[in-house]
C-alpha cells in the first residue's frame, strides 16, 4: 500500500522521483525503492516524505481507517505525532538558520573592523609622518 501511495501521490503533484528525492535529501534511487516496495522509509523520512506530498502520514501508509473506536484513537495519536515532530523539525531548521545568521553577521562585523583598524592605523601613521615633517625631525633607517 505505501509504495502505491507514494507514487500515486509523487505523480498527483506533478514530481519526479528526483524532485521528490531532492526535498527530502536523500538519492532518486531511495524513491525509487520505496516507489517499488524494495524497502520501506524510517519515521523521520516518512515524516518528510508526508511534509514534502503535503499529505498526512496516515494517508501516505495508506492504512484504512475502520469504524472502530480503538483504531480511529490510534490514528488520531499518530497525526498528533505526526504533527509535533513536523513542528519540531521546522523549529529546528529555524533555529540552525538564525544562528548561522548571526554567525554570519558576527564574522562581517569583525572583518569590517579588522579593515577600519588597519585605516585608522595608516592615517595614524601619516599623520605621525606630518608632524615630524613639520618639526623638521627626520629618521633616517
Amino acid at each position: 500500500m505505501f509504495h502505491e501511495n507514494l507514487k500515486n501521490l509523487r505523480k498527483e503533484k506533478g514530481l519526479s522521483q528526483e524532485a521528490l528525492a531532492d526535498r527530502i535529501h536523500v538519492v532518486r534511487q531511495t524513491v525509487s525503492k520505496w516507489e517499488k516496495g524494495a524497502s520501506v522509509p524510517d519515521a523521520e523520512l516518512l515524516i518528510r516524505l508526508a511534509e514534502a506530498l503535503d499529505t498526512t502520514v496516515t494517508e501516505l501508509l495508506g492504512e484504512p481507517v475502520e469504524a472502530s473506536s480503538e483504531k480511529n484513537a490510534v490514528s488520531r495519536q499518530l497525526e498528533q505525532l505526526n504533527a509535533v515532530l513536523a513542528e519540531r523539525n521546522r523549529r529546528s531548521r529555524r533555529i540552525w538558520r538564525i544562528v548561522a545568521t548571526i554567525l554570519i553577521a558576527l564574522s562581517v562585523l569583525w572583518v569590517v573592523s579588522l579593515i577600519l583598524a588597519q585605516v585608522f592605523m595608516f592615517h595614524a601613521q601619516e599623520d605621525v609622518t606630518m608632524m615630524e615633517e613639520s618639526a623638521g625631525v627626520s629618521y633616517v633607517g
